[in-house]
């Protein structure tokens, strides 16, 4: 709502009117292509006027007679783009819109180039737009995606970090979670945890808030700004977590849709990267091999199968693609059956009867069409996406991991042991044999004996793991020796039913042979 309401020069958008939008061009730098590419897709943009889009450091044509509407971060850098553009006199008039707020000397180098270029009564508004964060569904966002290296779990907890560095993070983080209430239009109650990263954001955080709401007249949270009223009776509880509280859970392999296609593909910003497979189809001899394809699919609210199975465990999203592909197939069938009836010639009596009660069928068929091809495009995309990460799991042996994971870290018996899941050849890279070894190490009461060690650290090694991360992780345990237990993860196990408890019909494209259906338990 918020980047409508910007796109239409901050106006709140009439319902009624029949008028054609105000066509304009759009300038974001890379922050403001982040923020708007998972949320309004190119005809969104066009429907509200948006003709071209294009980024503020490209090289762009004038276009005197258009407004302009500028979507970006206020760094000095863009700033001095956009008073370039002023002296260049690209557009007939600026709206700039800043994705947080900017500062006051800023705002002054636009004004004294305003003026050199003359340009003063062209620069319509001026707004800080509180954008600052990236939203990918209706009830999940991130911070950032530009360099997201900066605010991550390494950059704060790096051992040479200095007080600056730690103070510009948490500024950084307070900045996002600031512009996210703003936008919301509710001021939050904060619970952290003590002593912690978690407890100098929240300390920042409530300082801003504070400041935003004494100066009455100009606070952001009054007023007519787009949530005005609507939460002011209730608040919303924020709670911020350390991640070295759980540093179990980012390391264990995962089995549900969602999760697997962000632990295995490149997924980023709700869209999915592939490459994809060459054909089988045999190339003629001394033909060149086929060049790779990339091919990116964008996974959106508005996408009805992600919606509903993002959350199950694989082999239940392989058998809906297998439904969802043959009632599409009945419905197609339909279709030519009906056709091949019209085209029967005239002179047949039965055709004829025939005919009457098939055009209203034909009729429905038609009008179904554009829902079919909607259907098959969808089907087209997740067989793709679920066979890329089919092809992970077994060539990984993921679903042995996620198990043998599970085990660990609910306490159970093991059936087989950590060494022979290191060692064996077959099973995973050397990444996930890193990643369940340090579960185990950060799941186990006490650590295992140093001659224990040695041998698990020589496995490692032979498999082809880069040890640094377990050296991390010895430290971290030996700093944060708590005097309680590590907390269970759970004590249900998962039971695998046995390889598919029926297996699928011979002609389906999901082959889920050797890999194991693991049922999920809520954690």
């Amino acid at each position: 709502v918020a980047l409508k309401r910007m796109l239409n020069f901050n106006v709140p958008p009439v319902k009624n009117s029949t008028g054609e939008p105000v066509w304009k061009v759009l300038i974001y730098d890379r922050f403001g292509q982040d923020i708007i590419s998972p949320l309004l897709s190119v005809k969104e943009l066009r429907d509200m006027g948006i003709t071209l889009h294009l980024l503020l450091h490209s090289d762009r044509d004038a276009i005197p007679d258009v407004p302009a509407v500028y979507f970006v971060m206020p760094t000095e850098e863009n700033i001095d783009r956009m008073c370039q553009d002023l002296r260049n006199q690209l557009y007939e008039s600026y709206y700039l819109n800043f994705i947080s707020a900017i500062s006051r000397s800023k705002l002054e180098d636009i004004a004294n180039a305003a003026i050199g270029a003359n340009a003063v009564t062209q620069v319509a508004k001026v707004f800080d737009q509180y954008l600052n964060f990236i939203t990918l569904e209706d009830d999940m966002f991130v911070l950032c995606n530009q360099n997201k290296e900066l605010v991550s779990y390494r950059a704060i907890n790096r051992p040479d970090i200095t007080d600056t560095e730690m103070e510009t993070i948490m500024d950084t983080i307070v900045d996002s979670l600031f512009c996210f209430f703003v936008t919301l239009g509710a001021i939050p109650i904060i619970r952290c945890s003590r002593g912690t990263a978690a407890e100098m954001v929240a300390v920042k955080l409530d300082k801003k808030l504070r400041e935003n709401l004494r100066d009455a007249r100009n606070s952001l949270f009054t007023g007519d700004t787009l949530g005005a009223g609507q939460f002011s009776f209730q608040r919303p509880l924020l709670v911020l977590v350390d991640r070295n509280i759980d540093l179990a859970t980012p390391l264990h392999h995962t089995w549900t849709y969602q999760a697997l296609v962000h632990d295995v593909l490149d997924f980023h910003l709700n869209r999915v990267n592939l490459e994809e497979s060459a054909g089988t189809e045999s190339t003629p001899a001394g033909a060149r091999p086929k060049k790779k394809n990339k091919k990116s699919y964008d996974l959106t609210t508005s996408d009805k199968f992600w919606q509903k199975h993002k959350g199950s465990p694989f082999p239940e999203v392989a058998e809906s693609v297998q439904q969802e592909l043959e009632s599409y197939r009945a419905q197609e069938d339909e279709v030519k059956r009906l056709k091949s009836i019209m085209g029967i010639e005239g002179e047949d009596e039965g055709a004829i009867s025939m005919l009457s009660d098939n055009t209203a069928k034909l009729t429905s068929a038609v009008s179904s069409l554009p829902e079919l091809l909607e259907k098959k495009r969808l089907i087209d995309l997740h067989t793709n996406v679920a066979t890329a990460v089919l092809e992970h799991i077994k060539s990984r042996k993921l679903d042995v991991y996620f198990e043998y994971e599970e085990k660990i870290m609910s306490k159970s018996t093991l059936d087989k042991s950590l060494l022979d899941m290191i060692s064996d050849p077959d099973a995973g890279t050397p990444e996930d044999k890193m990643r369940l070894f340090l579960i185990y190490y950060i799941s186990s009461a006490q650590a295992p004996s140093e001659i224990d060690l040695e041998q698990y650290k020589k496995a490692l090694t032979d498999a082809g793991c880069n040890l640094a991360p377990l050296s991390y992780i010895k430290q971290w345990k030996a700093f944060t020796k708590m005097a309680s237990a590590p907390t269970s993860y759970g004590n249900a196990t998962p039971k695998p039913l046995g390889l598919f408890s029926r297996v699928m019909n011979t002609g389906s494209q999901f082959v889920m042979e050797g890999v194991k259906n693991l049922v999920l338990k809520q954690q």
